[in-house]
């Protein structure tokens, strides 16, 4: 039910209040003679603009005063005005994600497109993390849930964040705004915007933001020098061009570029297992934080451990053209749209890989590790009405280039670490046999026999050892490059049956074609080790026993595989998916409608762009199948279901991409919106109850069944990122104090429930239920020629993780057998230390605006 008063609520599962489909904004734009309605609200969640109130879509709809009154820069800061939906970053700013209702995609590997898709005025940005930086000046955000394959194209099957930034104006404007904050915060940016000529605008904005970490880093053995991370160091600049040769045709031309270059981002241990000695002992100080009692949780903690940088350097720049074109006398009053668009996002990362003092593993930021994204789109579209009906036809073209580069090193501490491991688990079944950090040139001593190596292991490695150890430094370096082309032709189409009676037809016929290159390389001699230890396979066998292959695979980890010398990779797939929606929708009354609507959405197959392996050997193929989402019913209530749904997940060695045959996501959104009759003060927020679970399977439904035993967990349990209650509230008060001033106050918060943020689903990465408020003060002249602010973000510093993940060769969560309960995970045998990317803590400052 959509309500259009001054209260919007939501009554039933199967009537739909206005309140279940849009945080209207306009709130904090109120005519000062009296409150506005929903009517005022408009959307083009349909390709064409509509008041909020006709379109049988959920929408949330933001408007550049809610944005702006509860600290909205980026689509992170989004989720505080958005139920059900969940924004994380991991080991760099490059590899952000966005989840709406518990589905997302996973991980940093550019092979897998986004499930969220984002689209920034019009164009459609094909990463996550592509999409996600300063937004400059804003006029609107429209969040829309559910699949949206129809208009928006595939990659959108959990929704669409939709950006609309503010157009040139013909009325001179002068803005500038200047921020101070805690952690050394500094912000400043300005725009301009006015007439060239009678018929031609510009608008011109430039920003640059600046903040120190907000982590304390223990560098360890060295030799990183910085002592913070997640730091902030960014600017933007965005020029637009606005033409309007006659009354039926506008073009308008949007050139952006921005950058960063930051630390970003460690990680915190939230739990150190039995490991720990082995990684104090190689550090030059704990190297760590100290397992708790019996192995538990830690205390919240913003001190990390990194001996390598985690330097960051990324590019995103672009030009679009849109053109609409009136056509009076084609159907009876048409528009042709024509969005044209180029952009490359590029991306040079370091990373600290093990997140301890020792010298494990990492990357550096050299320009071999990261990925650039090359993008050519095309849309037209072409739409009129008539009395009976609205119709819309178009077609969408673009080409792409992924190249990603992949280089790895290893440090002084990684042999020593391993013959650690090795050696205790040795000695866990027979005490005889010495923990040491000698050990792995017992395997890899040339015709190694087994009286030898019993020896050598009984000694620690005093004897009978001599063998290889593992390449200190760059152990490989991989390029892929991915080339792909879709082509789309679509139609969304709506019937006004009767004056109160419309039913909505949409359809889309996606076809993409995908080409994969790549070349593994392993550089300086890596993989000797791994062949020394092959050749001993027979010695080894006979002095381990069943724990040889285990040992074996220890030598041949991907990024020391000698199956990687001089591999090429080349693949190619094509294929195409038709998509659509139908929706039907019934007003009661010029207030109250009703609808209900079904639609199929589409994410595009593709190539895990890394190396991935079953036990030694290289997996002979790359691809992975398309996902596909149905949703049976959409209004307040939601039923979803996924098929081959793409899973990214790190499975102890590497991050693999496996296909869950099934999904399920459904509950209830419901948002509202109140104008009170208190002069400038309104109230909003919204609800959304989730269960979104993985669908039975077992070994064999997988793509690999050795995939299996660390996904275990995941058959008939709750997805990850998919809290059951996700709740959203806000108060804003704006009023004349007199003497030409005003003045006023927001409050903006956010409930989420207890979630999993791993994707193996493993106990200790539970995130416990937390609030997070934002708030501010603001005064200022009546005519907004200035206004100060004085902000706080995360006002009762809650303590939360945006994500936990295993530490790198830190123990083993999963066991190789099966377990009574038909998983492969033991509580009790849980060896593995987990480290988390946190939650951002309290900061506060002031912001003062000028607007000429």
């Amino acid at each position: 039910m959509r309500l259009a008063n001054l209260l919007r609520t939501t009554v039933s599962g199967a009537v739909v209040g206005a309140c279940a489909f849009g945080l209207a904004g306009a709130a904090f734009a109120q005519d000062q003679d009296g409150p506005q309605t929903i009517d005022d609200i408009i959307v083009t969640a349909q390709k064409r603009e509509q008041n909020l109130q006709d379109v049988p879509i959920v929408v949330t709809s933001l408007s550049a005063e809610t944005l702006q009154d509860a600290g909205v820069r980026d689509i992170k800061d989004l989720q505080i005005l958005t139920p059900g939906l969940v924004v994380t970053s991991n080991s760099s700013e490059a590899a952000t994600t966005a989840r709406i209702r518990g589905v997302g995609t996973v991980g940093d590997n550019p092979g897998l497109e986004s499930s969220v898709g984002v689209v920034i005025d019009g164009v459609y940005r094909s990463r996550n993390s592509v999409g996600f930086g300063d937004l400059g000046e804003l006029e609107r955000i429209e969040v829309l849930k559910g699949p949206q394959g129809t208009l928006f194209g595939k990659n959108t099957s959990a929704g669409v964040i939709n950006i609309l930034s503010a157009a040139p104006s013909f009325t001179p404007e002068y803005n500038a705004e200047l921020t101070f904050g805690n952690f050394g915060t500094m912000g400043a940016s300005g725009s301009v915007s006015g007439p060239i000529s009678d018929n031609l605008a510009f608008r011109l904005y430039a920003g640059r933001r600046l903040r120190d970490g907000y982590y304390t880093v223990d560098t360890g053995d060295g030799p990183r020098s910085e002592t913070d991370d997640n730091n902030q160091d960014f600017g933007s600049v965005r020029g637009q061009l606005l033409w309007l040769p006659s009354d039926t045709v506008s073009f308008r031309l949007i050139a952006d570029y921005s950058s960063r270059d930051e630390y970003c981002c460690t990680g915190v241990q939230v739990r150190t297992g039995s490991t720990y000695p082995f990684i104090d002992g190689l550090s030059n100080g704990a190297g760590q934080r100290p397992p708790a009692a019996g192995f538990g949780l830690l205390p919240y903690s913003r001190t990390a451990f990194a001996n390598r940088s985690s330097d960051q350097e990324i590019e995103d720049k672009g030009v679009s053209l849109e053109a609409k074109i009136g056509l009076p006398s084609l159907f009876g009053g048409a528009t042709l749209t024509s969005i044209t668009s180029a952009r490359r996002w590029t991306s040079s990362l370091g990373q600290e890989a093990d997140y301890t003092g020792a010298d494990i593993a990492y990357r550096i930021n050299d320009g071999d590790f990261g990925y650039d994204v090359e993008n050519l789109t095309q849309e037209l579209r072409l739409a009129g009405a008539t009395d009976r009906l609205d119709w819309l036809v178009g077609v969408f073209a673009t080409r792409e280039t992924i190249e990603r580069g992949d280089s790895f090193y290893l440090g002084a501490d990684y042999s020593p670490l391993l013959s650690f491991l090795l050696s205790a688990s040795l000695n866990a079944a027979n005490p005889a046999l010495p923990i040491s950090p000698n050990t792995i040139g017992c395997y890899t001593r040339t015709a190694q026999t087994a009286a030898g190596l019993g020896a050598c292991l009984g000694s620690g490695g005093a004897s009978n050892g001599g063998g290889p150890g593992f390449t200190v430094g760059q152990t490989f370096e991989d390029r892929y490059q991915q080339e792909s082309t879709s082509f789309a032709l679509f139609t969304n189409n709506t019937f006004h049956v009767t004056e109160a009676f419309d039913l909505t037809l949409g359809l889309r016929y996606t076809l993409d074609d995908k080409t994969l290159e790549g070349q593994q390389r392993n550089s300086n001699g890596n993989g000797t080790t791994c062949n020394a230890a092959l050749a001993n396979a027979g010695a080894i066998g006979a002095v381990l026993g069943a724990s040889a292959p285990t040992i074996l695979a220890r030598f041949c980890l991907p990024w020391t595989n000698s199956a990687y010398n001089s591999r090429d990779v080349s693949e190619s797939v094509d294929d195409g998916e038709l998509s659509g929606t139908l929706k039907a929708s019934y007003r009661i009354s010029p207030e109250v409608m009703i609808y209900a609507s079904g639609a199929r959405g589409y994410k595009s197959f593709g190539f895990n762009l890394d190396r991935v392996q079953t036990g030694i050997t290289p997996n002979a193929s790359l691809f992975f199948p398309s996902e596909v989402v149905d949703r049976l019913l959409n209004a307040t209530w939601f039923d979803q279901r996924f098929e081959n749904f793409q899973l990214n997940t790190f499975l102890g060695t590497s991050f693999v991409v496996e296909s869950i045959p099934e999904l399920t996501s459904h509950g209830v959104d419901a948002d509202f919106l109140w104008f009170t009759p208190i002069e400038g003060l309104s109230l909003q927020g919204g609800l959304t109850w989730l269960d979104s679970k993985y669908g039975e399977f077992t070994a064999a439904d997988l793509a690999n069944p050795a995939n299996f035993p660390q996904l275990s967990l995941l058959p008939g349990a709750r997805s990850s990122f998919a809290p059951e209650i996700s709740a959203t509230a806000s108060i804003n008060f704006s009023r004349s104090m007199g003497g030409g001033l005003r003045g006023g106050f927001s409050l903006a918060g956010k409930y989420t429930s207890e979630y999993n943020t791993g994707s193996d689903l493993l106990p200790f990465k539970m995130q416990d239920g937390f609030t997070v408020i934002n708030g501010r003060v603001m005064v200022g002249t009546e005519d907004e020629r200035w206004t100060a602010e004085f902000w706080v973000q995360n006002l009762t510093d809650e303590e939360y993780v945006q994500v936990i993940y295993n530490g790198f060769l830190q123990g083993n969560a999963f066991a190789s057998a099966v377990q009574p309960d038909g998983t492969f995970y033991n509580p009790a045998a849980d060896t593995q230390t987990y480290d988390a990317f946190l939650g951002h803590p309290r900061t506060f400052g002031a912001t003062l605006r000028f607007r000429y």
